[in-house]
């Protein structure tokens, strides 16, 4: 065995492991009993189907010594005469075993569908769980994984490992046990009843069936992977060009866009019909494997009969037993071939639940307290890189109460020291505090909780007005969300609108413009009623106007908060309660906007920069 299959094998154990809980859930004993109850109408489906060849035998040899033959060929005067004087001719026994074999086929049926309805709880609720539980481990990852991350194949690889689950908590459970349970009683069966010629030749050809089907599906395994990976990679180029479509309308790139696609997909189409070739080979085998098993047993129990060694009943008997067999263990290559494409699902899907969140609670960490609001950034540095420093030695405070404000050139780190705070990253070295507090020391939950951020580029749900204000604290009341959008200065255009606060933003909030979305974000900050604020270049994309009433909003919600602003334009922090001027990730200079100006260094260069480019675009 390769080391390469070893470490699949291993895998696939530690998916099984994963799967388990889910399928025995602890505290959930109402669940436990349906597994239970599931077990138990299975073993019933299979005892009732097992009689049903008995009953079967028993009828045709009682109709063959009690029923008169001149009674099939000589009708009365029609179809009911026949009947008639056909049920007469048989024996009462011949009659109670015909509706016992009937009976027993009802309720083999009835027993196999009361063991699916009362597991299907079980399956779909493990299904939900193991969902939930990704969708949140996912949410749990770092900044890092979500800026490397392909939404669609992510999307996709969530999907099919949610199907894969349940399709393999159903069938292994309700069909592969139950079919080799089946097998080992027909053939214990079969070793009692009549030669051993007849168990070998079924046992062998189960065994060769079995070796055939699994070599063949191993093969085909690997197309099914690369089936997997290029519907991933096609699926990811449509999402992102779908979410992108500005961009390629503007360089008219709607064919590239279409020939990359295209690309995906034609690697997706050889790797399709390998899979369907390859399956057709695959049953062309296994029908033929079963052919000769059936041929070779049917063929010893007509030899049987013919030197009165076995009945007409015993031949009947055998072959019901065969074909009872044969069905679920051609099923049960389909339910194997689909169980190896379904784990090969969950282990995309299983890679996500194993990926290192990175940025952890401690145990047992406490919530941060904030009684003040102090921020204290002490010497911090960072790298998202080792190779590439982004902060060096960064110390400053924001005292409670008051505005700090941040600019530098693009690259300088600015935004970086927001993420920081919110912990997305660690810091490499130095530590980060907030009233005494260091946040790496805190829940997470409990440090964003307390910090509202209004972005440079906001980015809204593709739902309502309503849901994207109310989503900063989902529990507020509607006359609180109103109060928000008044305070954003946002209600008036809001109800100016034919749906008021039920008006659809479109994806990404593309329906409105830029200063209705910032506002929109101003309000959900408010809603939130956090004790620290970030303005992350909150003005930078918009125009004169609008950033001055947007600044008149900014200036009124950071009244009594403690305030970190990462400026573009300067304008905007003038009357801060001090400027730090970043350059290559270090602070450069600091003070007052007064101050700053008089020293005549980098940011008065900055400020006479912009001045004289403001006067530009008046003139």
């Amino acid at each position: 065995m390769t080391k390469a299959s070893t470490n699949r094998s291993e895998l696939q154990k530690s998916n099984f492991k994963i799967l388990l809980p889910y399928l025995w859930p602890r505290d959930q004993p109402g669940l436990r009993t349906r597994v239970v109850f599931s077990l138990l109408f299975l073993l019933l489906a299979k005892f009732v189907t097992l009689l049903v060849p008995f009953f079967y035998k028993f009828a045709v040899d009682s109709l063959s010594v009690t029923l008169n033959p001149t009674t099939l060929v000589t009708p009365a005067s029609g179809l009911g005469a026949w009947l008639g004087s056909a049920v007469g001719a048989m024996s009462l026994t011949a009659v109670g075993l015909v509706v016992a074999y009937g009976a027993a086929r009802v309720a083999s049926q009835a027993f196999g569908e009361f063991r699916d309805m009362i597991f299907a709880k079980v399956s779909q609720r493990a299904v939900r769980s193991i969902g939930v539980s990704t969708f949140r481990h996912i949410h749990n990852l770092s900044m890092r994984f979500h800026l490397d991350r392909q939404t669609g194949g992510l999307s996709r690889t969530i999907e099919r490992g949610t199907k894969g689950i349940e399709y393999i908590l159903q069938f292994t459970l309700l069909n592969i046990l139950p079919t080799i349970l089946e097998i080992a009683l027909v053939t214990i069966f079969l070793l009692m009843m009549f030669d051993w010629p007849f168990a070998v030749i079924t046992l062998g050809t189960i065994l060769v069936y079995g070796t055939f089907t699994i070599m063949i599906t191993e093969w085909r395994t690997q197309f099914r992977r690369d089936m997997n990976e290029k519907d991933s990679e096609a699926n990811s180029k449509a999402v992102d060009s779908l979410l992108n479509y500005e961009t390629v309308k503007y360089f008219n790139n709607e064919e590239h866009e279409a020939n990359r696609f295209d690309k995906a997909m034609r690697g997706y189409e050889t790797a399709a019909v390998h899979s369907l070739n390859s399956l057709g080979l695959l049953n062309i085998g296994q029908g033929l494997i079963i052919a000769v098993g059936l041929i070779g047993v049917m063929g010893l129990s007509a030899f049987e009969v013919s030197n009165n060694r076995m009945t007409i009943g015993d031949f009947v008997m055998v072959n019901t037993f065969l074909i009872q067999l044969y069905l679920p263990l051609n099923f049960l290559g389909f339910v194997y071939r689909q169980m190896r494409q379904s784990l090969g699902d969950m282990e995309q899907m299983f890679k996500l639940l194993r990926v290192d969140q990175e940025i952890a609670d401690r145990p047992n960490a406490p919530e941060l307290k904030v009684t003040k609001g102090l921020i204290e950034f002490d010497n911090v540095g960072f790298a998202y890189d080792p190779r590439r420093p982004i902060l060096q030695g960064i110390s400053f405070t924001v005292t409670p109460g008051s505005t700090v404000a941040i600019v530098g050139s693009s690259g300088a780190g600015k935004s970086t020291l927001s993420r920081l705070l919110y912990r997305f990253y660690e810091a490499s070295s130095g530590r980060i505090m907030i009233d005494g507090q260091s946040i790496t020391g805190v829940t997470q939950s409990s440090l964003r909780r307390a910090i509202g951020i209004v972005p440079q580029d906001t980015v809204l749900f593709n739902d309502t007005i309503y849901y994207n204000i109310v989503y900063g604290r989902p529990d507020a009341t509607a006359s609180e969300v109103e109060e928000a959008a008044r305070l954003a200065r946002i209600h008036d255009f809001i109800m100016a609108l034919p749906d008021g606060y039920q008006t659809k933003v479109g994806e990404r909030g593309l329906k409105l413009s830029g200063g209705e979305k910032q506002r929109v974000a101003i309000a959900r900050v408010i809603l939130k009623r956090p004790h620290i604020l970030i303005f992350d270049e909150a003005t930078s994309a918009l125009d004169t106007k609008t950033e001055r009433e947007i600044q008149e909003s900014l200036d009124q919600v950071s009244e009594n908060h403690s305030t970190l602003v990462i400026a573009h334009r300067l304008s905007t922090i003038v009357r801060a309660d001090e400027i730090l001027v970043l350059e290559a990730g270090a602070i450069v200079e600091r003070g007052k906007h007064s101050q700053l100006l008089a020293l005549k260094g980098r940011y008065a260069t900055m400020w006479n920069r912009q001045l004289q480019a403001h006067e530009v675009e008046k003139g």
